[in-house]
């Protein structure tokens, strides 16, 4: 015998609508149509009532989002369910190094080196970067944005090939 549901999910009209245009716009993404699936098979007021493994089995998904669905429908509504929740530090904060900045970077370090050098190091990219750029930018920022653009720094600008070291036998 089953476990009686902890959540009865009773969707109001406005809710039932809001999810269903949410589920036909094409921009939606495929984790918030399964959420919004979700609620519409497990609503009670409207309908056919899946259970949760026949709503996790017809979506595709785990039992554990279904339930994960539900808690966060109800402690925080459908706009709970149909927008992510993104940390300040994923990978989607905003970053130093933009487009224009590393357009500048790879513009710097094709240029002429600096007098008494003979080539580029990351030290002097950021030592010539804090001169140029408005925003301070770190060694690994520089160091991370090179290696992106598979930018190599070991290149010597003046066109001399190194010499082969040969072994004496």
């Amino acid at each position: 015998m089953a476990r009686p549901r902890k959540y009865v999910i009773m969707l109001t009209e406005d809710e039932y609508k809001k999810l269903k245009s949410i589920i036909s716009k094409k921009a939606t993404s495929k984790t918030i149509r399964c959420r919004c699936q979700i609620l519409l098979d497990l609503d009670e007021s409207h309908g056919k009532i899946l259970t949760h493994e026949q709503s996790a089995r017809s979506n595709g998904v785990c039992l554990a989002t279904v339930t994960n669905t539900i808690t966060k429908y109800i402690n925080g509504g459908v706009d709970a369910v149909t927008e992510f929740k993104r940390s300040i530090n994923s990978d989607n904060a905003r970053r130093k190094v933009d487009g224009r900045v590393e357009a500048r970077l790879i513009e710097l370090a094709c240029g002429p080196v600096p007098e008494g050098h003979s080539r580029w190091t990351i030290r002097l990219l950021e030592e010539e970067s804090r001169v140029i750029l408005e925003t301070p930018v770190s060694r690994e920022a520089i160091r991370n944005a090179l290696k992106k653009t598979n930018f190599d720094l070991t290149k010597t600008t003046t066109g001399a090939s190194p010499q082969k070291r040969t072994r004496n036998s």
